[in-house]
């Protein structure tokens, strides 16, 4: 009986260890939100995931998409007159009164910063003729971006039984919105005068965390708390979302901590890197470089392999080679799955050796000669 039990000793070590292990995994990204994702910008590999296709109500975070419908068709040097019923909403403002005269980019950045509800139909109205039209607007591009669970209502996020959203699909659009230099630029500041006005960006992650690029925060008390951010370290770029969250800027800090140091992006391909050679027949070269176009790099975790194979390579080219000439790709693979293709082109010019040069000559005189 003794014996049985120091048996079965080690045994009941590794399942606490085990156990232990996950635990601790699993503690180190949980959030107090009912809805969550943590996502590699430039990937889109999700790093996280808690319901995130849960349609929920998504409050101000909707200004994201206000924002770059506006950006995207709009002009920031346009004047925009500000209408009564624009000045009339509930919620937050930037205080438009009726008749003054702002730019589209001071309306910009009185949306995104102060989360002006009466900035977010100005800028409606503006861009969109109405605010219908722009509703329509909006919903065609979340269908561009593969928002499938997403369904707009409004400009300004105000809760709406057809007004709603996921986790998931909320990455997608800051993914898309991060992309656009001026939208970065405004949710980036922290506090600007404009127009007449000096506006303070209500995202404290600014100020609380290093790397934060900005985003959205949202709140109504049939959503609760929601927040959409970007954070950048090492050249690395994650969105995080959390939907109905009372502690979201505690779990964004602790989303990022987890995603920076449990999936840190690694280059399997840099932009102009020679990644082979291809033999050149009837040239001055006898070779070659193939280069890659663009550079490609992944999140990988601890235990996770890239790796890069090489497809559609020719065995030989026949001078004359021109510099840029395609041929073939660069497979980029996690684990021996593919996550990515890169172009290759020639590095270089490659003419015809002498020989074939001179008869070269010949044939272009004798057509220029007849």
């Amino acid at each position: 009986m003794k014996k049985r039990f120091q048996n079965i000793i080690p045994f009941l070590l590794c399942i606490s260890m085990l156990t232990s292990s996950l635990t601790c995994q699993t503690s180190a990204i949980s959030t107090s939100a009912s809805a969550a994702v943590l996502m590699d910008a430039d990937s889109g590999r999700i790093l996280y995931a808690h319901n995130e296709q849960e349609r929920m109500r998504i409050a101000s975070t909707t200004k994201i998409m206000t924002a770059l419908v506006a950006l995207e068709n709009g002009c920031l040097s346009d004047a925009v007159t500000v209408k009564r019923s624009q000045t009339l909403v509930e919620g937050t403002s930037m205080y438009l009164k009726e008749g003054e005269k702002l730019t589209l980019e001071t309306l910009l950045y009185g949306l995104l910063l102060c989360s002006g509800n009466d900035a977010a139909l100005a800028v409606a109205d503006a861009v969109g003729g109405s605010q219908e039209k722009f509703v329509v607007m909006m919903n065609d591009k979340a269908r561009e971006l593969g928002m499938t669970g997403t369904s707009f209502a409004n400009p300004n996020g105000l809760d709406n039984d057809k007004h709603y959203s996921t986790a998931l699909d909320m990455a997608k659009l800051a993914r898309a919105a991060m992309d656009n230099e001026t939208f970065v630029r405004i949710v980036s500041t922290r506090q600007i005068t404009i127009g007449g006005r000096t506006m303070t960006n209500h995202n404290k992650l600014l100020s609380y965390m290093d790397g934060c690029l900005g985003l959205k925060t949202g709140y109504t008390k049939a959503a609760g708390r929601t927040l959409v951010s970007c954070a950048v370290r090492n050249g690395q770029r994650l969105i995080a979302v959390t939907l109905q969250d009372g502690n979201d800027w505690a779990d964004h800090e602790a989303l990022y901590e987890y995603g920076f140091s449990t999936y840190p992006a690694k280059t399997a391909v840099t932009r102009g890197e020679t990644l082979t050679s291809v033999r050149i027949q009837s040239g001055i070269a006898p070779t070659v470089p193939l280069v890659a176009v663009d550079s490609f790099a992944w999140p990988v975790a601890a235990g996770e392999t890239l790796s890069v194979e090489l497809s559609g390579v020719p065995h030989k080219m026949t001078a004359p080679v021109t510099a840029g000439t395609s041929a073939g790709e660069a497979v980029i693979l996690l684990n021996g799955k593919e996550v990515g293709r890169v172009k290759l082109v020639c590095g270089g010019d490659v003419l015809p050796s002498l020989p074939e040069s001179v008869s070269l000559f010949h044939r272009l005189e004798n057509v220029l000669c007849k």
